[in-house]
């Protein structure tokens, strides 16, 4: 029977999402009809924060003497203050509760079922990944939740810690290594992701990029409109 190895970083990366989307379902099911109403006044306060913005660039414009100097000010404008402060409190009375949501079930279903003798989460299950503590046994419930815990760590170092998982040989993560697990696969270590769970990750790659350019599009006519109500 061969070995288990080091899991790489895209059956990882598929694994993962693959979790995500299925906390996120009962998330988006339950919380749909705040996000619903939160989404146009999120519009709504981005619309006036960019109206305050037009109108403090072009006071800063027409303002006598050194312009870096009126510029440098606009930070301290109330108008873009509170322009600012209402768009934050749209933001979080829209998706603060989902986003709670979705981080205590999140923990609730990563830590029982990496805790659990099948040691993996549906994800990982799919992928024939398991997570294992540094003896390649499997981890106790407080090392589970440590791993979970600390993977804030490797989100809040921009992502290099998770990056840290595509380095042989041992391929862990920074949250891994501070909790004493490890990710393993079983069998040989493959190359690349299946191929259902390459168009997976394209997908998301697809749908990403889209979002993002619709995102950008959308805040530019706003900010255009803005600057024409500004101008009269």
């Amino acid at each position: 029977m061969t070995a288990p190895a080091a899991a790489g970083f895209w059956q990882r990366y598929a694994a993962w999402s693959l979790d995500a989307a299925l906390v996120a379902a009962p998330v988006l099911l339950f919380g749909w009809r705040r996000l619903a109403t939160g989404g146009p006044r999120i519009a709504e306060a981005f619309a006036g924060l960019a109206d305050a913005v037009a109108t403090a660039m072009l006071d800063a414009l027409a303002a006598p003497g050194a312009v870096l100097t009126a510029w440098l000010q606009l930070t301290a404008d109330p108008r873009l203050q509170a322009g600012a402060g209402a768009l934050t409190d749209a933001i979080v009375a829209a998706l603060g509760p989902q986003l709670a949501a979705f981080v205590v079930l999140g923990l609730l279903y990563h830590v029982a079922c990496e805790a659990a003798p099948w040691q993996a989460t549906l994800g990982k299950r799919v992928l024939g990944l398991r997570v294992a503590d540094a003896a390649g046994q499997r981890a106790s419930p407080a090392r589970a939740l440590l791993r979970h815990l600390a993977g804030a760590l490797s989100w809040l170092t921009l992502n290099l810690g998770h990056l840290l998982a595509a380095l042989p040989p041992q391929r862990r993560a920074l949250h891994d290594r501070i909790a004493g697990a490890m990710v393993l696969q079983a069998g040989a270590a493959a190359s690349r992701p299946p191929r259902w769970a390459r168009a997976w990750i394209a997908a998301q790659a697809v749908a990403g990029a889209a979002a993002a350019l619709w995102l950008l599009a959308a805040m530019q006519a706003v900010l255009q409109a803005a600057v024409e109500r500004a101008l009269g």
